[in-house]
Order: C-alpha cells, then sequence, then structure tokens
C-alpha cells in the first residue's frame, strides 16, 4: 500500500488535473526523486495549473518565471546590489529561490537565459559574484515548453536537457474530463483553492526513504543493459551519460515508492524508459526536436521491447 502522504498528494492534484494520473504520477516521482520534470505540450492543458497545485499541496513557496526572448540570467538567479549605508554587496535572490520553480515557455528565451537553471537544477545552489547560495529543499523545477513548430522559440541545450529528470507531454483531457472542466468553469490557476495535504518535511522524508528503496542485482544489469544499447545502436549518435543512467535508476525507486514497494520491478524501469531516457539522446539524423523526441522515444520502445524482462527472486 503507498504511503498514506502519497496517497494525498494524489487525490489533491486529481481533484484539480482531470483525467491526468500519468502525468501527476510522474510529477510526484520526480519530486520524491529529486529531479525535475519538462512538460511540453499545446498551451491550456494544464501544465501551469499542475506546477501551481503541486506546491500548494505540500504548502511550499512557489515562484513562476515567464521565459521572453529579453528575460537575462539575473533575472531568474538574483542579483547583488552595493549597500552604500553599509559599504557593501547584497545579495537579492530572484525567483529561483523556492520549492517549487514554474519555469513557463522555457523554450521562448535565449541558451544563455536557459542555462541559469543548470547550477541550480544539478546542484540545489546559486553562487552569484563568488557566494555561494542554497535552496531550500525541496526543490523542483517544473518547465514548460512549446511544441518547436510554434513562433519565436529556442531549442534547449543537451546541457540542459540532460538535467530534466523526465520529459513528459499531458496530451488533452479525455471527454469525460473535459466535461467535468466546463461544468467548474474556467479559472485562472492561482484562483483554484488547495488546501495543503502533505508538509515540506513529509516530502523530504519521501525522498529518504526512496533512497532506501532495494534493487536486485538483475534489475541493475536491466538498467545497465538498456543503457548500453542506447550507446551502440547505428541510429543514435549519443546515447544515455553515466549521469541519466543514475537519474532512471533513482526515478525507478522513487516509482516503486509511490505503488507502495519497498523494491524495483522490472515494470518500474520499462515504464520509466521513454520519459526518463528519451530526451537524453541525440540521434544520427535530425528532422526538428519535436519529431526528433519523437523518434527516440520509438528507440527507447524498440531497445527496451528487444531485452528479455529480468527474473527477480523471491
Amino acid at each position: 500500500m503507498p504511503d498514506p502522504r502519497i496517497a494525498k498528494l494524489r487525490e489533491s492534484l486529481a481533484t484539480h488535473i482531470h483525467g491526468k494520473p500519468d502525468a501527476i504520477d510522474s510529477v510526484i516521482t520526480c519530486l520524491i526523486a529529486g529531479g525535475h520534470v519538462l512538460i511540453e505540450d499545446v498551451p491550456g492543458v494544464g501544465k501551469t495549473t499542475l506546477a501551481y497545485a503541486l506546491s500548494r499541496a505540500f504548502d511550499s513557496d512557489f515562484n513562476r518565471i515567464q521565459f521572453t526572448s529579453d528575460l537575462i540570467p539575473s533575472d531568474i538567479i538574483g542579483v547583488s546590489i552595493y549597500q552604500k549605508p553599509e559599504s557593501r554587496f547584497v545579495f537579492h535572490p530572484g525567483p529561483i529561490f523556492a520549492n517549487v520553480v514554474l519555469a513557463d515557455e522555457i523554450n521562448r528565451s535565449s541558451p544563455k537565459s536557459q542555462s541559469a537553471l543548470l547550477e541550480a537544477m544539478e546542484r540545489g545552489l546559486i553562487t552569484v559574484d563568488g557566494e555561494t547560495h542554497p535552496i531550500e529543499r525541496p526543490f523542483v523545477v517544473i518547465a514548460t515548453q512549446n511544441p518547436v513548430d510554434f513562433e519565436s522559440t529556442f531549442p534547449l541545450p543537451n546541457a540542459q536537457l540532460d538535467r530534466f529528470l523526465m520529459r513528459i507531454s499531458m496530451g488533452y483531457p479525455d471527454a469525460q474530463a473535459e466535461k467535468t472542466m466546463l461544468r467548474a468553469g474556467a479559472l485562472h490557476y492561482d484562483d483554484i483553492q488547495v488546501p495543503p495535504v502533505v508538509e515540506k518535511q513529509d516530502i523530504i522524508e519521501l525522498q529518504t526513504l526512496a533512497k532506501e528503496v532495494f534493487i536486485e542485482e538483475a534489475i541493475y544489469d536491466y538498467i545497465h543493459d538498456i543503457v548500453a544499447k542506447t550507446r551502440h545502436h547505428h541510429a543514435i549518435e549519443v546515447g544515455v551519460s553515466p549521469r541519466g543512467a543514475l537519474a532512471f535508476k533513482t526515478a525507478a525507486q522513487a516509482a516503486a515508492l509511490i505503488e507502495g514497494r519497498d523494491f524495483v520491478s522490472p515494470q518500474d524501469i520499462s515504464n520509466l524508459a521513454k520519459p526518463c531516457l528519451a530526451h537524453r539522446l541525440r540521434l544520427r539524423e535530425r528532422h526538428g526536436i519535436d519529431l526528433d523526441w519523437s523518434a527516440a522515444a520509438e528507440l527507447i520502445g524498440e531497445i527496451v521491447t528487444a531485452l528479455p524482462l529480468p527474473h527477480q527472486t523471491d
């Protein structure tokens, strides 16, 4: 049985994000794994609402950064300003300093501004003028991205993509979910009422529990086999890095915990392979970022299908 705190999070988010249990579980998995998630989809399908509802559900600090073409790094991380009375520089933190950060339409900003997130996403801290400023845990970046065929977008650099634990798409709601939304009426995301169901410390404790989820040797072999296949595939120029493999493992532990298990199953690995690995591949033939990701996901699916599921000991 899943931890009651996880069940409360799921129930809370499902109240506001109708008909999207997979997206909800993916975001919770990233939060508990200590990772970050990139949601790519057309406007208006609930990406911003999902991020906001998550932050309210565990009573956390929430900041939204609207990425635009004129955004500069200091708009994200903050800046040191000279205070004449004290004769010293004082750091004024930017919106990256929050538990849940929504990087909205991240591909509408230049790569230089996108890269301002790198250190924070990787290390949970920011360095400005030689001084280090830690970000309070738990910390998760939920970035949204418009498909590349929309105007005025900039492809995310590979180094930035590799910082995301998962890349997912929400898609349009089904008929029943959309009619439920229509009956409820349109609300701006920050108008919705989401009472906290768990505390920040609960999330930190769940993150610790996830690290203790058992992985037997056959599962380690399975992870390695999948990752190794991406490095020796004729259609793939650059496969999954060791960092990507570690992230894959961490996500599987969090996913197992969400399902109420203290061990990782082969299904955890096969289910997470596409969202955790596809965005990390660089294909030999490129047709545009969106098409490349779809092709990469298809290749990951072929690799997983070709490999036998490992036999687990009782």
